[in-house]
């Protein structure tokens, strides 16, 4: 998640209004139909989630244990989880560099962390990311200064210039110590001196650095040379671990050479791998149009770009997997002031249609996973992105959005196309997108996205009648799924609504 400016628009009343329906508006009629006699693909694309460290995630924290319990909950694959340098006690465990044959190796705030986050997470795939350089790694005039507090913020830590990073190879050195420390019981340090935690997880991915195009601004020539220095490195000690490389905070035309320059094989040490490259997604509001039309257009021009970028990967590389593991939604100010007018409720289901919007378009590339961002946030730490309610723990739209996605939708299944159209008027836009799905076994599911601001109401196939209708919309609001029998093939959905049509094989 990259720290960058973005449109300072005066939000105290216009969240409601850009978002809300119109008071009195009759609903549209739209119909729906999904070609089953003619699949488009085969879902192999898990919807996941990021998890950030940040004090609320502690001991002694009262929101640790029902946030850790719901990333156990949704039993999703692929999370990612990133020690984030904004609290560098909790994300890096050699905060000075080795002088007169000492170190200052500690993890003894951060294992709590990871120890929580594997337990959580125990026989799911997971993709680890210690993101962060030590800042002693770089020349800089004089060292960074943080909070002597772990829960103190130190927002300047990762900004020195790429080209002070003093020596990739250390810099690999140091994340493979990392990698022992978690997955072969300890490490020795660069006196000779062995530290040991009797830990033996699995780390069956390792992502190399966080947008590294905003985190010390690093070319994709610098940044190439420091991944490879890394996996060699971490390799040496966990030879089955993969790598996913990039994470790209900017996405878009100006970042295409970055991504055509790192797919090359001929531009990597022989023999690096490049399992998997990732990148990040952030709509935020616009200056003219509302809040839900500048989302949706913002995410459409980012899957544009991803659709270049899965043609550079089938040309360069094409054994390569393709992850979005960043994906949600900014709001001005949020990020910086706890004086803000509180967060719409009908905002957590547009941010939520929206991570829908966006899986749905990349499982049709077919990326490996779509992570929503991020478990746990809190004012002055990106509010707006978080899944559950930072002051009581339970999940909002967001995270029932995703729950939806993981429990309905199989890696596996066939897709087939759908498309909604207007009742009585076939060249209005429609703000339905909806993708159909197969099971082996021929169970049939439609998910449905209102991209809206205005309820709707939808017909479907006769062949719906008896199935289950599952939906997240703002009357949800921090429960589950509402649940339904169709008694008929009509579907009313409200404005940012999720759903998931289900009914029997043929």
């Amino acid at each position: 998640m990259c720290r960058v400016p973005i449109f300072m628009a005066v939000m105290a009343c216009a969240i409601g209004h850009v978002l809300g329906a119109e008071p009195g508006k009759r609903a549209a009629d739209y119909h729906l139909s999904v070609d089953w006699t003619r699949p488009s693909g085969v879902l192999q694309t898990v919807p996941s989630l990021q998890v950030v460290t940040n004090p609320l995630l502690r001991p002694g924290s009262p929101l640790r244990d029902s946030a850790f319990r719901a990333l156990k909950n949704l039993g999703a694959n692929d999370v990612r989880f990133v020690p984030w340098y904004p609290f560098p006690k909790l994300a890096v465990p050699e905060l000075a560099a080795p002088r007169d044959g000492k170190t200052s190796w500690n993890f003894s705030l951060i294992d709590p962390l990871v120890t929580e986050f594997f337990t959580a997470t125990r026989g799911h795939p997971i993709i680890m990311n210690f993101s962060t350089i030590p800042q002693w790694m770089f020349r800089q005039r004089q060292p960074v200064r943080c909070p002597a507090n772990p829960d103190r913020e130190c927002g300047t830590y990762s900004q020195a210039p790429s080209e002070s990073l003093i020596d990739p190879q250390e810099v690999g050195k140091y994340f493979a110590r990392i990698v022992s420390w978690y997955t072969r019981g300890g490490f020795t340090d660069e006196y000779g001196h062995y530290h040991y935690s009797g830990y033996h997880f699995k780390i069956p991915y390792w992502e190399v650095l966080n947008e590294p195009d905003v985190e010390h601004g690093f070319t994709a020539e610098q940044y190439t040379a420091v991944y490879d220095a890394i996996v060699a490195a971490i390799h040496k000690v966990s030879p089955k671990t993969k790598f996913v490389g990039l994470a790209l905070a900017f996405v878009n035309a100006k970042s295409l050479p970055v991504f055509k320059y790192f797919l090359n094989p001929r531009n990597h040490r022989p023999g690096t791998p490049i399992n998997m490259i990732s990148m990040h997604f952030y709509a935020h509001p616009g200056r003219s149009h509302s809040m839900a039309e500048s989302f949706f257009n913002q995410a459409n021009k980012f899957v544009a770009t991803a659709r270049r970028i899965e043609r550079l990967r089938n040309q360069l590389s094409p054994q390569t997997q393709l992850i979005a593991d960043e994906v949600g939604s900014l709001l001005p100010e949020q990020n910086i002031s706890r004086h803000r007018p509180p967060i719409s409720k009908v905002y957590w289901n547009l941010s939520g249609a929206l991570y829908a919007y966006v899986y749905v378009k990349l499982a049709r590339l077919g990326f490996t996973a779509v992570n929503e961002s991020q478990l746990v946030g809190y004012p002055t730490e990106f509010p707006e992105v978080s899944m559950l309610d930072w002051r009581d723990g339970k999940p909002n739209a967001r995270y029932w959005v995703l729950d939806l996605l993981r429990d309905q939708l199989t890696i596996g299944d066939s897709m087939y196309p759908a498309q909604a159209v207007s009742v009585g008027n076939l060249t209005a836009r429609s703000p339905v997108v909806a993708q159909g799905y197969k099971s082996a076994t021929g169970v049939r599911k439609i998910l449905i996205i209102n991209t809206g601001d205005k309820s709707i109401r939808l017909t479907l196939g006769a062949e719906v009648k008896g199935g289950r209708l599952e939906v997240v919309d703002e009357s949800t609001e921090e429960g589950s799924p509402r649940i339904s029998r169709l008694r008929s093939n009509g579907v009313p959905l409200e404005p940012f609504a999720v759903a998931v049509v289900r009914f029997p094989r043929d």
